[in-house]
């Protein structure tokens, strides 16, 4: 029986129980400004049923308990046999299949594919982003796969199928399958022509073996895997099955699982080749070439997770301040508090916007919009992802101590944060990417002028920043110590001019004093307080 002394009071009620997608406003106004209006009502609703699903209190239980309990490795049967398996929680596998029946391994064949995946992948996020690596993965691997189209036809509809079979066995015998990835190695990290693993042509056209290693292999419990290998004509590509067609297990051998900083539902290993069948993928000599779709891909889900976490950070902490209590009342009328939450806010709102026009653009497919996407998606890659953790860290202050205990999930959302970061390529590759799309491809930065030019006259501070990029990118001597600037600059304009377009009013004006003109300092909650930053914060409430 609790003390006399013991009333609990001003506590906040937990964020459960409401439909995840329709409380997101910047997410279902992104989702439906794209959207054939032919498809409004259907996609809407599979999203709506998605989020709802996300909110409830067992699907937020299983994210707890996914993450509570991190795989475990298992080289050795009890008899000795190698193995070579991960084991999971049930709640790993209970969300994972969610997601594979949600369609987000399905984008490419669909209707609006890309676009409904990346709403459903940013609000999937939100319950545990850990299972959103093997379903990036997999949904990643089909345009590599293309590359030969017998394997494609093959593979693609195992790889886009909406029903999860765990069993690892022949994939012919499965009504679904994931794919892995494994290109980094100890001497190479992203530098991957540096890698050693060779690959021994075999009998059989198109097939090898492999020797090697590879330092990080994402998602080692599916069934099939893109790695990169040395063969005889340079550095190539190829699909490597866990299990063989005659049902025997392929050479996979499980050294170790990372003990990583987050992520930890998750299972990242090192894996060895040691005549390890594989077949492959393209031609000879052209694995970066060949697997580039499959990165491109994954940068972009780089780009949609951090926006998922971003968004469920504001989210806690604008519901948390709604209702908690402090110097006589609510914290988020409070006008300290409510320029934080509304600095988070925008930063949520610029990440959900552009990550969904990016989406889009992979559904236009128009020559226009893939120029657009080579220097959009590693500029977003790189920015929207290094928001990502002190947003997190300032939304877990938003709840003081409370935020700091795990009960609250913000030190999950903290430790998760950096991940994108650093995943698919750290910050320097990305920006040193685009200077790549902007000195070899003159049509990607005529494609990014004219999509930020769309909102050239509607703000003097976006036209100021619009000039002042022009003038950078004008003087390229000695552009590659100023690539992480000029990328910043990229991503905060392309940014702006979609929020111009778009957001309310209120939202854009605020995003372009704070980031584009200048009026706002180096943490959050420095905005301008002549602004309507009531309505920013009301616009990222979720309503339960």
């Amino acid at each position: 029986m609790a003390g006399s002394t013991h009333s609990v009071n001003n506590q906040v009620p937990p964020l459960v129980g409401y439909d995840v997608f329709s409380a997101d406003r910047a997410l279902t106004a992104a989702v439906e400004r794209h959207l054939d209006p032919g498809l409004r009502d259907e996609v809407l609703g599979e999203l709506s049923a998605l989020g709802r699903t996300s909110g409830s209190a067992q699907v937020q239980e299983w994210g707890a308990q996914a993450n509570e309990n991190p795989p475990r490795l298992r080289t050795h049967d009890r008899y000795g046999h190698r193995i070579d398996e991960v084991e999971f929680h049930p709640s790993w596998h209970r969300l994972l299949g969610k997601g594979v029946s949600a369609g987000l391994t399905a984008a490419w064949d669909r209707p609006a594919g890309h676009l409904r995946r990346a709403a459903a992948f940013l609000v999937w996020t939100q319950v545990e982003a850990g299972n959103g690596c093997p379903l990036s993965m997999t949904h990643a691997a089909v345009p590599a796969l293309r590359a030969d189209p017998d394997l494609a036809a093959e593979w693609e509809p195992r790889l886009t199928s909406m029903v999860y079979d765990r069993e690892l066995r022949p994939a012919r015998l499965k009504a679904g399958a994931l794919f892995g990835m494994g290109m980094t190695e100890k001497q190479g990290g992203s530098d991957v022509r540096a890698n050693t693993t060779s690959a021994r042509p075999l009998a059989e056209d198109g097939t090898y073996e492999l020797t090697g290693h590879k330092w990080f292999c994402s998602a080692p419990m599916s069934d099939g895997f893109l790695v990169l290998a040395q063969a005889p004509g340079g550095l190539t590509c190829f699909l490597v099955p866990r299990v063989l067609a005659d049902g025997t297990r392929n050479v996979f051998l499980l050294q170790r699982l990372k003990d990583k900083l987050g992520n930890r539902s998750n299972a990242s290993a090192e894996v060895e080749f040691d005549g390890t069948w594989a077949r492959r993928v393209g031609e000879e000599g052209r694995g970066v070439r060949t697997i580039i779709e499959m990165v491109a891909a994954t940068r972009l889900d780089c780009v949609l997770g951090s926006a998922g976490l971003m968004r469920q950070a504001v989210a806690q902490a604008v519901h948390h301040c709604t209702y908690r209590e402090a110097f006589g009342g609510k914290l988020a009328d409070k006008p300290l508090m409510r320029n934080v939450l509304a600095d988070l806010a925008l930063e949520s709102e610029a990440a959900t916007t552009l990550a969904l026009r990016l989406a889009a653009a992979y559904d236009d497919g128009g020559e226009q919009e893939r120029a657009l996407l080579r220097i959009a998606v590693p500029a977003a890659k790189y920015w929207v992802t290094k928001r990502c953790p002190p947003v997190a860290v300032e939304a877990a202050e938003c709840l003081g101590g409370n935020g700091y205990v795990e009960e609250s999930g913000l030190p999950r959302l903290v430790r998760e944060s950096p991940l994108n970061s650093i995943w698919e390529g750290a910050g320097n590759v990305q920006a040193l990417d685009v200077l790549r799309a902007l000195q070899r491809e003159p049509g990607a930065l005529d494609a990014y002028l004219r999509e930020v030019g769309q909102a050239r006259g509607a703000d003097h501070r976006l036209d100021g920043a619009i000039k002042n990029l022009l003038t950078e990118l004008a003087d390229l001597e000695g552009v590659q110590g100023r690539a992480r600037r000029l990328t910043e600059r990229l991503a905060l304009v392309l940014q702006g001019s979609l929020l111009v377009r778009f957001a309310p009013p209120q939202v854009a004006d605020a995003f372009c004093a704070a980031r584009l003109g200048g009026d706002g300092g180096a943490a959050f909650g420095t905005l301008p307080h002549t602004l309507d930053l009531a309505s920013v914060v009301e616009r990222a409430r979720p309503v339960t």
